[in-house]
């Protein structure tokens, strides 16, 4: 009898999107407690795989979520009217930091549109029936590379 080999289906693209940001909404309750950051914890844990088998763009996005933390709110507020980073709740400031480090650090390629439109998907899973609106509009704002 010969061996079959079996196939391990990959997540897709758009499950990967979500499992980075709730990586990164892991990360933000941390934070909020005041705790160690776990990332391999995280990471595997969302993924159900040992960390080193998890997929790079998963890790990649908390790695620079957490690096880029401070410089991502100081550039959110910058762009907030009457609204502050703090004041979001962490769905959506999971999707915001998920969008900016995906744009800017993970993938140099990929065109803001696609990052926008991909934060508008999440935020109409995860967030109430408009709030995507406000996520399009300050990710419009914010995602710009230097060359740009």
């Amino acid at each position: 009898m010969e061996e079959e080999e079996i196939e391990i289906a990959q997540p897709s693209r758009n499950a990967l999107q979500s499992v980075a940001m709730s990586a990164i909404y892991d990360f933000l309750t941390y934070l909020s407690m005041k705790q160690e950051i776990d990332v391999e914890g995280i990471v595997s844990g969302l993924c159900d795989l040992p960390y080193e088998e998890c997929d790079y763009f998963v890790k990649a996005c908390l790695i620079m979520a957490i690096k880029h933390y401070d410089e991502a709110v100081a550039i959110f507020n910058a762009n907030m009217r009457k609204w502050t980073f703090d004041r979001l709740n962490r769905v959506e400031q999971a999707i915001l930091l998920q969008a900016y480090v995906h744009y800017l650090f993970v993938d140099p390629e990929v065109e803001k549109g696609v990052v926008i439109n991909v934060a508008v998907k999440l935020s109409k899973s995860y967030l109430s029936d408009t709030d995507y609106k406000f996520v399009n509009a300050i990710l419009d704002k914010v995602l710009v590379r230097n060359a740009e």
